[in-house]
């Protein structure tokens, strides 16, 4: 048995104020969040490409779901974009700083973004993601998304994917996805992330 609920992405609504974005509530069913929150690894702030961590093997099983065609296919028709061939790029965060969630769109070189929120219940009033109407006021969003309960969030980048949420500190796991515009794109990111991470164990073993 899979974890994706296919079936629910398909029939969730697209937005498009302010920009297109759908979200899937309990993407995940309960049976399998537990597991994977459960098996999901203890990481520091910021982002970690895959081949950067151990990925527990209730982790990867998601991900191989959430990288084969069934997902792909569900994404493009709801964004009405071709992915067939565009590389793509995971990532996992795992504990959020006072300085995340700065108001930002995303770079250019990412067509799609999904992010699968791998948290129970949550209570606290930062870290909740907003889709915003502007670059500058996190008060003016369109609708809050909690980062809890198998939640699943897509948007397509735009020059007006404004999105950000207020300050939290603690931890906040989710797998981050993209499809990229290029692979040469997707390696540069990759080893952006790369070097980040390699420097967050250098500091923590110093």
């Amino acid at each position: 048995m899979g974890h994706l609920n296919i079936d629910r992405l398909n029939e969730a609504e697209r937005r498009s104020d302010p920009f297109d974005y759908t979200i899937v509530p309990g993407f995940l069913s309960p049976g399998s969040l537990s597991d994977i929150i459960a098996d999901y690894p203890a990481l520091k702030g910021g982002s970690y490409p895959l081949d950067s961590v151990d990925v527990p093997p209730a982790v990867q099983a998601l991900i191989d779901e959430m990288d084969g065609p069934a997902f792909e296919q569900a994404i493009a028709e709801k964004f009405g974009v071709a992915l067939e061939g565009q590389p793509k790029m995971f990532s996992l965060r795992g504990y959020c700083r006072k300085t995340d969630g700065k108001i930002h769109t995303d770079s250019k070189d990412k067509i799609i973004t999904v992010l699968l929120y791998l948290n129970q219940d949550w209570s606290h009033e930062g870290g909740k993601l907003r889709m915003l109407r502007n670059g500058k006021d996190l008060n003016e969003y369109a609708e809050e998304v909690p980062p809890d309960n198998g939640t699943l969030l897509v948007f397509r980048r735009s020059e007006n994917s404004w999105h950000g949420h207020g300050p939290f500190e603690g931890r906040r796991c989710s797998i981050q996805m993209n499809w990229m515009v290029s692979e040469g794109a997707r390696g540069f990111h990759k080893l952006r992330h790369s070097l980040s991470a390699k420097m967050k164990k250098l500091t923590a073993s110093g």
